[in-house]
Order: C-alpha cells, then structure tokens, then sequence
C-alpha cells in the first residue's frame, strides 16, 4: 500500500478501488449487518453523511471506497462486540473499523431477553481471559475494577491467556442499559480506561470530551495489551475513514496524499517491520 501511495503525484486522485465483492472478504460485523437487514421491516435511512450508494465493504462512497486499503493484521489480543440493534446498520459506526484491522474480531447483536449460545462459547474459551471494558464509576462493588489486564493475559512470563476486548457498541445511554442487563458478563472484571487525550471522532456529536469511539477504545486497549503497532495502526485507519467520509458528506474528492493516509502508511510498515 505505501509504495502506491508513494507512487502517485501530489494532488493526483486515486482510482476507484475495486469491486468489494473482488477484494474484500466479509468481516464479523459486515456479517452481522447482512443479518441484522434481512430481519429489517423498512430501510435503514441513516442521517447524515452522503446518500445514494455506498460500497458494501467500506460503507462509503464508491468515489470515496477505502476497501483497497483494509489494514487486518493478526494480534495477540480479541475484540468481542456486543452491538445494539441499530449500531451494525450505521454508516458511521466504527465497531467495523476494529474488525477491519483486528484480524480476531467477533460481533454479535445485544438482546435483553436471549444470549448468543456462540457469544457464550466464546466467552468460555480457555484460550481467552474476557474483561469487560466500561468506565469503573458505574461499576458496583464486589465486582473488580481494574486499570491493567490481568497477569494471566498482560503480555507478562506468566501469562497463559489472550485478552478478549468486550466491548459494548452503542450510544452512551445504550451502553449503560446493556452493561446493566447482561448478567452473562457479570463474572468478568471491568477494565476502566483513564486516558489522558481527548477524543477525536467527529462523525456524531457528544456532550463530553472524554467519551471515545469504539475504536478509540480499541485502540487504547491494543497499547494496554502491549501491542502498540496495532494500536497505531486502528487510530491511523480511523483517521483515514473520518477523512474520506467527511469529504463524501461535503461532496469533496479524499486526499490520497494527505496526512492521514501518509500516517497510515508509516505505521503499517511498522507493523510489518
């Protein structure tokens, strides 16, 4: 990828990627989207951003298609999300962005009443070490809190465990409603973030600062985990999706040059030095 973005002149715009369908093979959360339509009773008429037709693998624009660029790479860590109904269908969720890149990406639908009998399998894979990540503050006692993973899976000569990610994907007043009433994920610690930077998603507003992204989070527990190249990397592939979304929203042609696709480009090679 970096040598065709090295290639191309300042200013040149990229060709159109090909097809999804010739490129890109479907990820948990592509899956889930194709589920979550079929059981849709009316189109999912999502506000904002550009209409008309999107790539099924990118969610944007066919003039502004990322799925060239898709970055997967294999981690040590596991990201599981427990998304809420709509969040799959949304053109600005960045749940998909994680199983872009996190080659070990698991997605399910949130229901209040059933459980996923394959979520619940998950969970139980010895192979795994599950922590739920949500703010430590709404968690009541005796339940652990904690501000690192656990040794069993911290990267350390006594881990024996991969860290498994939960993360729940919704809008903050969702999230608390399904961190309340899954009692399924009550026997897994909380992994309270307490990052110091502030947010940059700019795709939906929010009244605080210090409310990140799904892939925000990601991103922070992927450097917890001590995998810092992949943790550049989602930030980076972040970037480059808000960028080109924007410029779709704005009717504008995406900067192939620009910095969020050199960024890119720098932490991929990292990652595969």
């Amino acid at each position: 990828m970096s040598a065709g973005l090295s290639d191309m002149a300042a200013g040149e715009s990229e060709p159109a990627a090909e097809p999804y369908r010739a490129c890109v093979v479907p990820h948990a959360v592509s899956r889930l989207r194709t589920q979550r339509l079929v059981r849709s009773t009316r189109p999912f008429l999502a506000r904002g951003g550009p209409k008309g037709e999107r790539c099924e693998g990118c969610r944007l624009r066919p003039s502004h298609c990322i799925c060239a660029l898709r970055p997967q790479l294999a981690t040590r860590s596991g990201v599981c999300l427990l998304m809420h109904d709509a969040e799959p269908l949304k053109p600005s969720n960045t749940g998909w962005l994680i199983a872009d890149v996190v080659q070990d990406t698991w997605a399910f639908g949130w229901s209040r009443t059933e459980v996923n009998e394959s979520l619940l399998a998950l969970l139980d894979d010895p192979q795994w070490e599950p922590v739920v990540v949500f703010p430590g503050e709404f968690v009541d006692a005796p339940r652990s809190v904690l501000q690192a993973l656990p040794p069993t899976c911290d990267g350390g000569e006594r881990s024996v465990r991969r860290p498994l990610f939960i993360l729940l994907d919704a809008t903050w007043p969702e999230a608390r409603k399904m961190f309340r009433k899954s009692p399924y994920l009550d026997r897994f610690p909380v992994l309270s973030l307490h990052p110091e930077q502030v947010s940059n998603y700019r795709l939906r507003r929010s009244s605080r600062g210090d409310h990140f992204c799904t892939s925000e989070v990601a991103s922070l527990c992927l450097e917890l985990a001590h995998e810092p190249a992949a943790s550049t990397v989602l930030a980076d592939w972040l970037a480059v999706f808000t960028h080109h979304y924007l410029q779709a929203r704005n009717q504008l042609p995406a900067d192939w040059n620009g910095v969020a696709h050199r960024h890119l480009s720098l932490s991929l090679q990292a990652a595969k030095a």
